[in-house]
């Protein structure tokens, strides 16, 4: 991605953070349907998940990695190498993967 310093970048977090709401949980092929909207939408880097946090987690960041086409895929870990590792392999078939790590 080429910086431009007149465009508005969406980084979008529904998919990971949105699912910290109480009693909200959604499936991968429901993850799916979602991203690839907001592909559609013309979002710019959208946070697929936490894969080191459960199997499922994992799972889902590796087939949301496969769904989608331009939109960059990014897998939020703890800044710690078996996170970073996990994440990476998670996202290997992203087309524009990234990791978005943080201390806390």
């Amino acid at each position: 991605m080429l910086h431009d310093p007149n465009h508005l970048y969406i980084f979008d977090t529904t998919l990971r953070d949105g699912e910290q709401v109480p009693g909200c949980q959604l499936t991968t092929p429901e993850k799916i349907e979602i991203a690839k909207d907001l592909e559609k939408l013309g979002v710019d880097i959208i946070e697929a998940g936490f894969p080191v946090s459960s199997p499922g987690d994992f799972q889902s960041v590796v087939e949301l990695s496969k769904a989608v086409n331009d939109v960059i895929i990014c897998a939020l870990t703890r800044a710690n190498q078996n996170d970073i590792d996990v994440a990476a392999e998670a996202l290997k078939y992203a087309k524009r993967p990234r990791i978005h790590t943080g201390i806390g």
